[in-house]
């Protein structure tokens, strides 16, 4: 039994708070004028139940609880920013240019956390090129900011599992979210600015109050 509750603990120590891993590429660089047109791309979000046996099942009305939460805290953040923000719904932008352009910054921010690419570590260089002045072109802006999150709650039949199982001590996961919000310069197609936020108990994106948590984690030290 003390094995158990140890687990137990573990588990929710480790998920006790909201972490951050914020990137800059220069440090104390230049920000974004004040005024400059910044378009927010509505966020894209993927939310699942976890099940005992492990696998990922989609649940479309998380998803959406958690698109519109986000949305909306992420709007209300930035209006006290001294910048102009115009979302955009993405699936309005998915043709031609600036779909593509969608498409290549969500598989360029997915390798900053990783390092997929070995020549990028110990630096922050990332770019998705100069075609993203298409995208500014098309929405008359200077940057745009990506917002992707991704996640899963444990079932109550993954619950038990992990409870049987930490008898037994073998840890078993009980899912994870998180968020990744980069800022675009949409001149040159450089990310400035990368923010990993992985969420704790309090930050659940399902829920209002959750999303604003979430959100003021993913933000922080942004420079806007």
């Amino acid at each position: 039994m003390r094995r158990v509750l140890a687990a137990m603990a573990a588990c929710l120590f480790l998920a006790a708070c909201t972490t951050t891993s914020t990137q800059l590429a220069v440090k104390d660089g230049p920000k974004p004028a004040a005024g400059a047109r910044i378009i927010l791309i509505q966020p894209d979000v993927h939310l699942a139940v976890l099940t005992a046996s492990g696998l990922q099942d989609p649940r479309a009305d998380w998803s959406q609880q958690g698109k519109d939460n986000l949305t909306a805290e992420m709007s209300s953040s930035l209006q006290a920013r001294a910048h102009q923000f115009r979302m955009i719904n993405p699936e309005g932008a998915m043709e031609g240019r600036t779909g593509q352009l969608l498409r290549l910054n969500e598989a360029v921010t997915k390798s900053i956390p990783y390092g997929y690419i070995p020549t990028k570590k110990g630096s922050f260089d990332w770019t998705i090129g100069d075609g993203a002045q298409a995208l500014g072109s098309a929405y008359d802006a200077d940057y745009a900011l990506f917002v992707t999150a991704r996640g899963s709650y444990a079932s109550g039949g993954r619950v038990v599992a992990m409870i049987g199982f930490a008898a037994l001590g073998v840890s078993v996961p009980l899912g994870n979210q998180y968020a990744m919000a980069s800022l675009v310069d949409l001149r040159t197609g450089r990310i400035v600015w990368y923010n990993t936020a992985l969420a704790g108990p309090n930050a659940d994106m399902r829920q209002p109050q959750g999303a604003k948590s979430l959100v003021a984690a993913m933000l922080k030290d942004a420079p806007l």
